[in-house]
């Protein structure tokens, strides 16, 4: 069940092996019988349909929950205890029994437990487990995302212990049955705070032409052995979880950020990727080693990016060998990220936002991240490790989780295609990739940059983890698997399983097609999750900070046009809301033109267009529903006036006068990046 934010939801059928599409069915939010997102529930398909011709149905049973702990805020009426869930996920507040017997007093934050979910007959009924504190005290807010997304906790006994054992028996001098690369120049690129140092990169110039590229990922398979307590944690965490000013780690830090990070002077134990390229950036060549290596220089992105700017000028001493290494790496990522987008990959260009804390967990500063030719090198050559690896086990027969980004419906991209032809952008072959970058290409850094931007990202499926044989659509790669980050992805720490056994000279075994999809099923959900998190968080953050700044007027962008009203988003400051048609002017009507996606005022021809830059004013922030309201300042806009006043055809919104009824309220979505320890895209 995927339950709206008005009540209603969407149940899909359970999908056919002839591959048509499942039938979906529409639930409306009084036949939902207190059914939620994510549950399982037994459904009638009904003999309504919606404008369309969309089937309806009626939910007859809740079969399973998939969550049944909130986080909202306790208040009392009446005598009576109430908690109301954060994000208006209740339409009304759920009833709890004894409050008093955890100490919850008026405004603090509390996680509920949920014993009779709210339906059209019964008000919800919960009890308090635990008390968080007020809503504006110091990491409140991070433990409201936590227990609101059940992310886990600390470390079991048993798993630390385990870690513990491992790392009794590592020596760091015992190379055993492993290849020895320390005579290899290798470095590490990295955020500048990173902790963990999963990856690390040598490069040589061949003899005879061309270059050996060395991708050395971190053997956490070494220390986490199969069916083991650690493993099972692993598998069960599936993810580290990044949150602003905190890190939720999959494997004990004696492990992520000890003895497996690829740490500098250190000797580490490695599996490798050795990748041959011709002078023109063509693979010829493919082996892995198991291996160990000593990393002679850790790089942040900002050093390097100084570096290649102007090596000369480079404030530190850096190795000659180790220059001449990055000037290498320079030149062959440039020549394999221009190959990739020969073949048809695809690159969005969606900011990317960072929020630096101050000690008290609070937003001290928001700031655009950079993606860089640093960063660009670093991409270049995990994706390579990341192919080569994929293209091994799949020429070996064997089933694996693959990473696949399922391609965009036709459909969808034509829509896509209409849509950017209102903002002036002609796309002739919406199914052609390199259509499609060119479109993005030309749009950007310009104000339509992030509609056409983001109207692209909602034509796209979302990438995931299955042992489907599917290819993956933005990267344009037949096959595609993570290899790369064992250290904060399961699914990579499975891969490596499987190289390790190539790289020894052995037949490595494959999943079988049951594991892998109750396995890419799994490690799927908690990534989501994880993603969810860090947004919400970050959500959280933004709001409480502009909170303190209510009346206040900043820049903004329409990213958004609809006959109700414009969506607004703040720039620098990535917050989005509703302005309401009823807030734009006084006494005005507005004709909606879906063609220009503009709104007009047919009396005073005030006009909001996508991609209008605009002045927006901090009207009002709910920590409940975790929104923002805008208004928009009365010297924005522009006078578009057209013969005839009006736009003949098309619907029209009326602007009421002081005696009329508006309504205020705004929505609130947030992007955003995370402070602390930085972390390169998801592919």
């Amino acid at each position: 069940m995927q339950r709206t934010a008005r009540g209603a939801g969407f149940f899909r059928l359970p999908s056919r092996d002839d591959g048509v599409p499942p039938t979906e069915l529409f639930i409306k939010a009084s036949d939902m019988h207190g059914a939620f997102d994510g549950d399982t529930v037994r459904v009638r398909m009904t003999g309504r349909r919606r404008g369309g011709g969309s089937r309806c149905g009626e939910v007859v049973a809740v079969l399973e929950r998939v969550k049944t702990r909130f986080v909202g805020r306790y208040f009392e009426r009446d005598g009576r205890g109430l908690v109301r869930v954060d994000r208006g996920l209740f339409e009304g507040p759920i009833e709890v029994g004894d409050p008093t017997a955890r100490g919850a007093r008026p405004g603090d934050q509390v996680v509920l437990e949920i014993l009779h979910f709210p339906d059209r007959n019964r008000v919800g009924e919960g009890v308090v487990v635990e008390v968080l504190g007020a809503r504006d005290l110091p990491g409140v807010d991070q433990q409201t995302v936590i227990h609101e997304y059940g992310l886990p906790g600390e470390f079991s006994e048993e798993v630390l212990q385990e870690a513990r054992d491992v790392a009794a028996t590592f020596d760091d001098e015992v190379l055993g049955d492993r290849q020895d690369f320390t005579d290899l120049t290798v470095v590490t690129i990295d955020p500048a705070d990173a902790r963990d140092f999963d990856d690390a990169i040598s490069l040589e110039p061949l003899e005879d032409g061309g270059w050996r590229l060395g991708v050395h990922i971190a053997d956490v398979s070494h220390f986490v052995r199969p069916r083991g307590a650690l493993d099972r944690e692993a598998r069960l965490r599936g993810t580290s979880v990044y949150l602003p000013g905190q890190v939720i780690p999959m494997l004990p830090e004696l492990l992520s950020n000890g003895l497996a990070s690829l740490q500098q002077k250190r000797l580490r134990y490695v599996l490798s990727a050795m990748i041959e390229y011709t002078d023109e950036g063509i693979v010829r060549h493919v082996e892995f080693a198991k291996a160990a290596i000593r990393v002679d220089r850790r790089f942040s992105y900002e050093e390097v990016s100084g570096l290649l700017a102007d090596p000369d000028g480079f404030p530190g001493r850096v190795a000659a060998p180790v220059r001449s290494l990055l000037a290498d790496m320079h030149r062959l990522s440039r020549l394999l990220r221009r190959r990739r987008f020969d073949a048809g990959a695809l690159e969005l260009h969606l900011p990317e936002v960072r929020i630096e804390l101050d000690r008290q967990g609070g937003v001290e500063s928001i700031r655009e991240a950079v993606h860089d030719e640093s960063h660009q090198v670093i991409e270049e050559f995990m994706l390579a490790a990341n192919t080569a690896v994929a293209r091994e086990l799949a020429g070996r027969g064997l089933v694996f989780l693959r990473r696949v980004h399922p391609s965009p419906s036709p459909a969808k991209l034509r829509q896509f295609a209409t849509f950017v032809s209102g903002l002036g952008f002609r796309l002739d072959r919406p199914q052609s990739r390199p259509a499609l970058q060119a479109l993005i290409d030309s749009a950007s850094g310009g104000p339509l940059s992030h509609a056409v931007n983001y109207a692209l990202l909602r034509s796209f499926k979302q990438a995931e983890y299955t042992g489907r044989e599917d290819g993956h659509y933005a990267l344009a790669a037949e096959d595609y698997c993570h290899f790369t980050s064992p250290i904060r992805r399961y699914p990579d720490l499975v891969i490596h399983r499987m190289i390790t056994a190539i790289a020894v000279g052995k037949r490595p075994k494959g999943l079988t097609d049951a594991k892998a999809t109750r396995l890419g099923r799994s490690c799927s959900m908690t990534e989501r999750r994880a993603e969810q998190a860090e947004r919400a968080l970050i959500q959280l953050k933004l709001l409480h900070y502009l909170d303190n700044r209510r009346g206040e007027t900043i820049d903004a962008v329409v990213v958004g046009v609809e006959k109700f009203g414009v969506i607004c988003r703040g720039v620098g400051i990535p917050v989005e809301s509703l302005v309401h048609v009823s807030e734009l002017a006084a006494n005005d009507f507005f004709d909606f033109d879906r063609g220009e996606l503009t709104l007009t005022g047919r009396r005073t021809g005030r006009s909001f267009r996508l991609g209008d830059a605009v002045r927006v004013k901090i009207v009002a922030v709910d920590l409940d529903d975790r929104s923002i309201r805008f208004a928009m300042d009365a010297r924005s806009g522009t006078i578009r006036r057209r013969e005839g006043g009006g736009t003949s055809g098309n619907r029209s919104s009326r602007t009421p006068g002081a005696g009329g009824r508006s309504r205020p309220r705004g929505t609130g979505k947030q992007g955003g990046r995370r402070g602390g320890r930085g972390r390169r895209r998801r592919r």
